[in-house]
């Protein structure tokens, strides 16, 4: 009983005295380091055309555990291409478990590292233009 509390006193006198430490990270100023695999918001990718890469299939929605992805498709008459006209994100209920990014089968959901999804507006539903502005200011920026 007493070990565990002079291993814990030991390893606060360390933390103590070492100047090197840094326990704070000044959140706004110092972006976090993010692993590799980290999963944050879904985005969706814009094709070399310029247009989103979704064809509407729909699997995205079919295989989110949380029911948080609305796709409902339509058909370009003039190049015969499936493209989805309602595409909605409903954030507040994503879990970020990454399966519509795996069920995908053009790539056009890729979750990135946003994290930051706290706002002073009720929007926690985003649609297709929010999620490829999304995508736009990742390249301008990058």
């Amino acid at each position: 009983m007493i070990l565990p509390l002079l291993k814990g006193l030991i390893l606060i006198i360390k933390r103590f005295f070492n100047p090197n430490a840094v326990v704070t990270q000044q959140y706004p100023e110092e972006r976090p380091k993010l692993p590799s695999r980290f999963r944050g918001l879904p985005e969706l990718q814009i094709g070399k055309d310029g247009r989103e890469r979704c064809i509407a299939c729909g699997l995205c929605a079919k295989v989110c555990p949380s029911k948080c992805i609305t796709v409902e498709g339509a058909t370009d008459k003039t190049t015969q291409r499936r493209y989805p006209e309602v595409y909605e994100l409903d954030a507040f209920r994503c879990i970020f478990c990454g399966f519509c990014e795996e069920a995908c089968p053009v790539r056009a959901v890729i979750l990135r590292d946003t994290f930051e999804l706290s706002t002073y507006q009720n929007k926690d539903i985003f649609d297709k233009k929010q999620l490829l502005d999304l995508t736009r200011k990742r390249k301008i920026s990058f």
